[in-house]
């Protein structure tokens, strides 16, 4: 937290150095898929290496998650085509807002992300892979989670809604947001995450979206068995 002295934010251990989530995973076919563009999408990319994106899904448009969707011109450049970006209606339109210059501008030199939208109505394939869209509630608004295969990622969760549940049914892995202890109007407390995790019955769950208020070693040593805190470069085989 800018500005902030508390342990977690002084903390020496590097899992507790949290930038904005994000997750990138690669299909069978090799195929690497973002999710979400977050303002720290730059550092994010060179700290994990990356060098190809070949689509991006969207979560919801709130600025932690699309701010840094300027950034894609540089794998524009890297694989010389358009990415193909998916979300929601609400999502496509902000996008189309917020970037306005993207579609509109007429200046080539610019160095304008070349993009393609596509909304999300359901179950679609990426690489031959299917992408199955879980809407969550985020507070009071409606928004995505995503699984493939038998990992999901519900970020920005404060509620499931009783139509997704099913959804989510065999689990191997389970990533979903836990912000911290205490209430919180638009995400899960840690307690309400493990509830979730419980419910689910996933071999491994991993607990992102996280706070100052959670210093990473002390908050893992009082986690049940199979449930851990995220962080930043966690590689994970599903």
């Amino acid at each position: 937290m800018i500005g902030c002295r508390c342990a977690t934010c002084r903390s020496s251990d590097p899992r507790d150095r949290r930038s904005r989530p994000s997750i990138l995973f690669e299909l069978g076919s090799g195929v690497r898929v973002l999710v979400d563009t977050t303002p720290d999408l730059r550092s994010q990319a060179l700290a994990c290496d990356l060098d190809r994106v070949d689509a991006i899904l969207y979560t919801h448009c709130h600025a932690d998650h699309v701010m840094g969707l300027d950034e894609v011109r540089r794998f524009n450049v890297l694989q010389q085509a358009a990415i193909p970006c998916f979300g929601d209606a609400a999502t496509l339109k902000e996008i189309r807002r917020t970037f306005a210059y993207i579609f509109e501008s007429k200046d080539e030199g610019g160095g304008i992300p070349r993009i393609h939208l596509y909304p999300i109505g359901g179950r679609f394939s990426i690489g031959g892979e299917e992408i199955i869209p879980v809407p969550v509630w985020h507070g009071r608004r409606a928004i995505l989670g995503f699984r493939v295969r038998d990992f999901a990622y519900l970020t920005d969760c404060s509620g499931i809604p009783d139509a997704s549940w099913p959804l989510l049914e065999g689990l191997d892995t389970l990533v979903v947001d836990a912000l911290r202890h205490r209430p919180h109007p638009t995400h899960f407390t840690v307690e309400q995450a493990l509830q979730v995790a419980a419910r689910l019955g996933a071999r491994r769950t991993w607990l992102t979206h996280i706070c100052h208020d959670l210093p990473h070693a002390a908050t893992n040593a009082a986690l049940p068995p199979g449930v851990e805190l995220a962080y930043d470069g966690l590689r994970l085989d599903i």
